[in-house]
């Protein structure tokens, strides 16, 4: 096809797009279209996110700190559409989500490997989370490639390293300000990001209730809250501690 002849529909595919939405329930159940519709959507902002990282690591080992805040700009704008769309499914009565919830069968945000890259490219790297993603067998490729390389505070710190500059001077020289805005970006990730988890944990709290299982055989609820206070950026938060306690 040649470029005069793409059209709107045909270059963003919407014939085959708009027929990804298959609801399960028998008969079609009128909310299962907008249950798959923000989880599809979801999966397509996870596809852009991990796309930005890659782009945020290339800037974070070149060791250009202006191009890692735009990248870091735009990583936090992502993370907030993603959390916003989420209240859609408020609008969705725990009454009505039963009604098609076995239709679901054993499927789980918990199985989303671009989740569980985004998870491992942010920083995560504990025993528990570790122990999980072993529960699914064979790391997908995507996962795989995310914890083989540096988190994103190693490659922060290793760009100070790099420029002789030590992470309080951050937050005392005024002569460091780019970096800075760097560190805070990185910050208001994580805490965008926490703020993405603990609205989710509140939609399903609100849905299914706070004891009620996952459909994965996760927790449920109880899983997510425990993750709500996972850190990305340990040391940025402890330099804080630091400064206060050298006052």
């Amino acid at each position: 096809m040649s470029h005069d002849e793409i059209s709107y529909p045909t270059y963003l595919e919407l014939g085959t797009l708009l027929s990804l939405q298959k609801p399960q329930s028998k008969p079609e159940h009128p909310d299962e279209l907008l249950f798959i519709v923000v989880h599809q959507a979801s999966e397509l902002w996870f596809k852009v996110l991990l796309h930005e990282f890659d782009t945020l690591i290339a800037r974070l080992g070149e060791g250009d700190a202006q191009g890692s805040l735009t990248s870091m700009q735009r990583i936090n704008t992502l993370v907030e559409l993603v959390s916003t769309e989420l209240s859609a499914l408020d609008t969705l009565p725990p009454q009505r989500f039963m009604q098609f919830r076995g239709y679901l069968g054993r499927s789980s945000g918990s199985q989303s490997a671009q989740f569980r890259a985004i998870e491992a490219t942010s920083g995560l790297r504990d025993p528990h989370f570790m122990a999980a993603l072993k529960e699914h067998g064979e790391l997908p490729p995507i996962v795989a490639r995310a914890i083989e390389r540096p988190t994103l505070q190693t490659l922060f710190l290793q760009l100070l390293e790099r420029q002789g500059v030590a992470l309080e001077a951050v937050y005392t020289e005024p002569q460091h300000g780019l970096l800075h805005m760097l560190a805070e970006s990185l910050l208001a990730y994580e805490q965008g990001f926490a703020r993405w988890r603990f609205l989710h944990v509140q939609l399903v709290e609100r849905i299914i209730g706070p004891d009620t299982g996952g459909t994965g055989g996760t927790l449920g609820a109880k899983y997510l809250a425990k993750t709500v206070n996972q850190r990305f950026f340990p040391e940025l938060w402890a330099v804080r501690a630091r400064l206060y306690g050298r006052g």
